[in-house]
């Protein structure tokens, strides 16, 4: 059986948390030390701390938020971090028949991953601009009001019926329109890295579809990719309860020509994803 990598790769906030804990329940190997639950992610991020670490280091050397937040692109990767990238994939491939790794800030460096791993197969998680704007900015402004509810009964009161409206709107206003920023960056840089690539290295999805047909996925990943997965029913890790709506953000953003561009790149990758009638699925 030939050596098998996966690059799961998708914004912050689209689900690729979600379908990383389906394909690890299915088997596949997604790295020996995992990042933990945290806000907005309380079963956990799934992602593989070798990368993640690496990720944030070159981040920092180009100072940049270690978030990975940023639409700056073509960011630097420094030669002692591409020797530890380069040692890390050498450790995995002889260890593991098949492995794979998610990370949201792979999408930074997509470039320098496909000259490290020619033969990588890319699973992309696609979510809609509105809903993974909503779920930022719902993740962020949640800290500010945990720090006030933690107050006195008077202070919480004031903040819940007068302070906090005022507050969450104001937040909007400073942040919605550099996440949708953000979010056009990614999806940007998924899609020069699909024009690359021949359609047999990669499927684009949305994790609605696997609500509807997490086998025919799962038959397509053990099937034209031949990764050897048990299968397991994507239903039982999804939690409606933890999946956002999303918000309309068009009033948040000052620079209207950003939501015609973020339309533009949802319609371009959504041409990307198979043919209907073999991977339906519809964005929430």
């Amino acid at each position: 059986m030939p050596r098998q990598t996966l690059i799961i790769a998708g914004m912050h906030r689209s689900g690729t948390s979600l379908v990383t804990n389906w394909l690890s329940r299915c088997g596949l190997q997604i790295g020996e030390s995992l990042c933990g639950s945290g806000t907005g992610n309380v079963e956990g991020h799934f992602e593989d701390l070798e990368f993640l670490k690496l990720h944030e280091e070159i981040l920092d050397r180009n100072s940049l938020e270690k978030s990975g937040l940023t639409d700056t692109k073509d960011i630097e990767v420094p030669l002692y971090q591409l020797e530890k990238m380069k040692a890390v994939i050498g450790i995995k491939q002889q260890l593991y028949e098949q492995w794979a790794w998610k990370d949201p800030r792979t999408c930074l460096f997509l470039d320098t991953y496909a000259k490290l791993l020619p033969g990588a197969r890319y699973l992309v998680i696609l979510r809609n601009y509105q809903s993974v704007v909503s779920s930022l900015l719902r993740r962020d402004f949640a800290a500010i009001d945990q720090k006030y509810m933690a107050r006195n009964y008077i202070q919480r009161l004031a903040w819940t019926h007068f302070r906090r409206p005022r507050r969450l709107n104001a937040f909007y206003h400073d942040h919605a329109e550099n996440f949708l920023k953000v979010w056009i960056n990614y999806n940007e840089e998924i899609l020069n890295t699909l024009k690359k690539l021949h359609p047999d290295n990669y499927l684009v999805i949305n994790y609605s579809q696997l609500l509807e047909n997490d086998s025919e996925v799962f038959s397509f990943l053990t099937g034209k990719w031949q990764f050897a997965l048990n299968y397991f029913d994507f239903k039982d890790v999804y939690k409606q309860e933890l999946m956002n709506k999303a918000d309309d953000i068009s009033d948040f953003v000052t620079d209207k020509v950003l939501l015609i561009k973020a339309t533009y790149v949802l319609k371009r990758l959504g041409s990307y994803m198979r043919g209907s009638e073999s991977f339906p699925g519809k964005e929430e």
